[in-house]
């Protein structure tokens, strides 16, 4: 092998090998941000074995009993979707189909909501400062989020 061409595979490999470690740290990234959630839903992570499982459940069986709704709202999204391809746009069509979407999405969130105060209610203080320190992660992250308001 002459010299430009080992040249050229230490580069691909250095190259290759950035590549691959870059994609490893953000996986690692990402996995410790995941489990580390900032939503109620994703306080349920906290909770000791038996009362996780009862609060997923709960939170599960909102979403099956919502099912008709969640795709409600996915069909309102394709739908809205749909109308911004079309060549002359529909500006009711589009509004109405974008309001039964946040109809849809505001109905399941409130009823997950209803269920995550029902379990609150009927669990220890302990899980519940679980929960109100789930509530203030979320908080803060929006708030660090949140775009600055120019003067």
């Amino acid at each position: 092998m002459s010299k430009s061409w080992v040249r050229r595979l230490v580069i691909a490999s250095v190259v290759l090998n950035v590549f691959l470690a870059s994609a490893f740290v953000g996986g690692a990234v990402w996995l410790r941000n995941a489990k580390s959630g900032v939503s109620l839903e994703s306080a349920g992570r906290q909770l000791p074995d038996q009362d996780r499982k009862t609060f997923r459940e709960a939170l599960r069986q909102v979403r099956v009993q919502s099912r008709q709704i969640i795709l409600d709202g996915q069909q309102a999204r394709q739908d809205a979707a749909d109308l911004l391809r079309q060549p002359v746009m529909d500006k009711a069509a589009l509004s109405a189909a974008l309001e039964r979407a946040r109809n849809a999405d505001g109905t399941v969130r409130t009823r997950l909501e209803q269920a995550i105060v029902d379990f609150a209610a009927n669990t220890s203080p302990e899980n519940r400062s679980v929960l109100a320190q789930a509530l203030l992660r979320h908080m803060e992250r929006r708030a660090a989020v949140a775009p600055k308001k120019s003067p």
